[in-house]
């Protein structure tokens, strides 16, 4: 088994309790926690987290960061997380846009490169460019051997766990093809592949302050939802989870590019062509109402760049929705410009932490 992933030296990242001592290191962020606290919130024996937060220090991972006042004896010593010891690559890759990211270990972007796309050119081309971006980033930004991985996010349907695409929606031609072993032959790098929505969803998970418990929907050139439901990603067997887009709302409505007819996407996406903001709205929330009573997630999270581009407007709409048929949960807007892009770089991340 190698024991050097990208330059990180991890033999003390193969046991639990070391993700979960790292984890709370990376919460703490630049203010740190002693190994006192340490114990307290892992149940870990005292020497057990000594015995860790030595091998972290060791490897580049942890380090001191100064004293706090003890209630009694000396002041204790704080540890933090060391993010410049590794880099992820985060790859968002939509019908039409390529963005490629570059982020430290507490997942802050380093860099990024953003280009235009088109995915109906096929898998060739497409992945030519994903390889020459990756490498442009890298050589300007990434620190010679510290990258572990790259995550790679795009449209579905696809097998997360094949990380091989399906009949992406309006894209067939995509289906079947090896992508995540392709790309790691050209890189040379561990590839992860998700959807665009599930890696988006993971990334705001592992936010300090995310609930328990929301549904990030997602609204570009396509929609669909990212879930998370007890603190972690539902996919599903078939990473077929989420797909709010191609839920049928109108029967018999006109044709979506999935082969059903009268799905949210495409009813939502022609009210966002014909520059209706506020019905487009409406029907988002009747989707996010849907996804509210079904699993009774505790918050509606919404982004991408239709949302981003008239914000208040969208989330006055879905909460009105929600609001008139009595339900309670509240809606945000997740804000990020490069959400998927970061979510796919906590692909690769978020295993290390143990998340």
């Amino acid at each position: 088994m190698k024991t050097d992933l990208g330059g990180v030296n991890v033999p003390a990242l193969r046991s639990h309790n070391a993700a979960l001592v790292l984890d709370l290191l990376r919460v703490a962020g630049e203010t740190g926690i002693s190994r006192l606290e340490l114990a307290e919130r892992t149940g870990l024996t005292p020497q057990a987290v000594s015995k860790i937060t030595a091998r972290l220090r060791t490897e580049g991972l942890a380090t001191e960061a100064g004293h706090r006042a003890s209630t009694g004896g000396k002041p204790r010593t704080v540890l933090r997380l060391v993010p410049s010891a590794g880099y992820a690559v985060g790859v968002h890759l939509d019908r039409d846009e390529l963005t490629t990211l570059l982020t430290d270990l507490a997942g802050t972007v380093v860099a990024l490169r953003r280009r235009a796309l088109d995915l109906g050119e096929g898998a060739g081309p497409v992945l030519d460019a994903v390889t020459g971006e990756v490498r442009e980033l890298l050589a300007e930004a990434a620190p010679p051997g510290a990258v572990l991985g790259a995550g790679v996010a795009m449209p579905g349907p696809l097998d997360h766990r094949a990380g091989v695409p399906g009949r992406v929606t309006g894209f067939p031609a995509w289906e079947g093809h090896p992508v995540r072993e392709e790309l790691a032959g050209r890189l040379g790098l561990p590839v992860v592949l998700d959807k665009d929505t599930n890696a988006a969803a993971l990334g705001l998970a592992l936010r300090p302050s995310a609930p328990d418990s929301f549904a990030y929907v997602h609204l570009g050139t396509g929609l669909g939802a990212g879930l998370v439901l007890g603190g972690a990603p539902l996919r599903g067997d078939r990473t077929g989870a989420g797909e709010l887009g191609h839920q049928t709302v109108q029967l018999d409505g006109p044709p979506c590019d999935c082969g059903g007819r009268g799905c949210l996407e495409v009813l939502c996406l022609a009210a966002v062509a014909r520059g209706d903001t506020a019905g487009a709205a409406r029907i988002l929330g009747a989707g996010a109402a849907n996804l509210v009573r079904l699993l009774d997630i505790d918050q509606v999270l919404l982004g991408g760049r239709v949302v981003l581009a008239a914000p208040e407007g969208y989330a006055a709409g879905v909460r009105e929705v929600l609001a008139g048929l009595g339900l309670t949960a509240p809606v945000e807007v997740a804000g990020e410009r490069d959400a998927v892009a970061v979510g796919a770089a906590w692909l690769v991340l978020a295993p290390v932490f143990g998340a």
